[in-house]
């Protein structure tokens, strides 16, 4: 399977940063993408009141501008397309929740991921973030299954940026079946410089995993500076594709048989004992 991760710069113009997703998930898809993944925030970046009143239902019926775009940019590219996190409408108003959805090549909602841990720190440079003061957290690990052209479905594990220090809900997804887990992310240049290759490396080897992580990079509304360097990694913890500077797309073959081979040859994940 070829997989594309996308690399975005998000702003809080919400019109043009879908009509970004949509040139580069058109682009992916032409260059023989199956699976692309956008990185969290695509759809906006910016004042915590505005993403409020732009979140929206995410539902298969869902109307909403977000979901409409992402429909029609997986039908037009002919791809499985998973996109966030994105501002999901919840019972509370003050605090959407931070949503990644899977949809389908003929735009179909398949699944839909909430994000579950949230990012609350002081961070050295100043940097102070309080996710959980305007984002309600999910609960529930998400797998879903995904088509080939191969004919192989194919497990596939939704997580959200800040969960990849959790990881016991990757050995989760595992046990569920994961093949392939999406992270996408909008990390910080202070933390992406140190941990952002260390800990997609370690998912991926700990867990024997594909790990795709589209990542926001550069500047942004309120000051925010991300990190980018997008990255899809291999089962044995080799970068398989990184995006450089700017907005762009990584490209890569997801090998299942020699995913395979490497769970035979070093089967760790049937000696856990805990």
């Amino acid at each position: 399977m070829l997989a594309a991760v996308i690399q975005l710069s998000s702003q809080d113009d919400v019109p043009q940063n879908l009509a970004r997703v949509r040139d580069l998930v058109l682009e992916a898809g032409r260059a023989g993408a199956e699976l692309v993944a956008l990185p969290e925030n695509f759809a906006f970046m910016g004042e915590e009141a505005q993403k409020r009143s732009i979140a929206e239902p995410v539902e298969s019926d869902a109307e909403g501008p977000i979901m409409t775009a992402l429909r029609l940019a997986a039908r037009d590219a002919r791809v499985w397309l998973v996109a966030g996190g994105m501002p999901e409408r919840s019972d509370d108003p003050d605090r959407p929740f931070n949503t990644s959805v899977l949809l389908e090549p003929d735009g179909r909602l398949v699944a839909r991921y909430r994000k579950v841990h949230l990012f609350d720190v002081d961070l050295p440079d100043g940097t102070k973030l309080l996710e959980s003061g305007a984002t309600r957290a999910g609960s529930e690990p998400v797998l879903a299954e995904i088509g080939s052209r191969a004919g192989r479905p194919v497990t596939l594990g939704m997580t959200i940026c800040y969960d990849v220090r959790f990881p016991e809900l990757y050995r989760q997804l595992v046990a569920g079946g994961a093949r392939v887990v999406t992270v996408p992310a909008a990390f910080t240049v202070t933390t992406g410089k140190d941990h952002w290759h260390v800990l997609m490396r370690a998912r991926a080897i700990e867990n024997q995993v594909f790990v795709l992580a589209p990542a926001q990079h550069g500047k942004h509304p309120r000051g925010r500076q991300t990190y980018g360097k997008s990255i899809i990694v291999d089962p044995w913890g080799d970068v398989l594709a990184q995006c450089g500077e700017g907005e762009g797309i990584a490209l890569a073959r997801l090998d299942f048989a020699a995913q395979d081979r490497v769970r035979a040859s070093l089967p760790c994940l049937s000696h856990r004992r805990l």
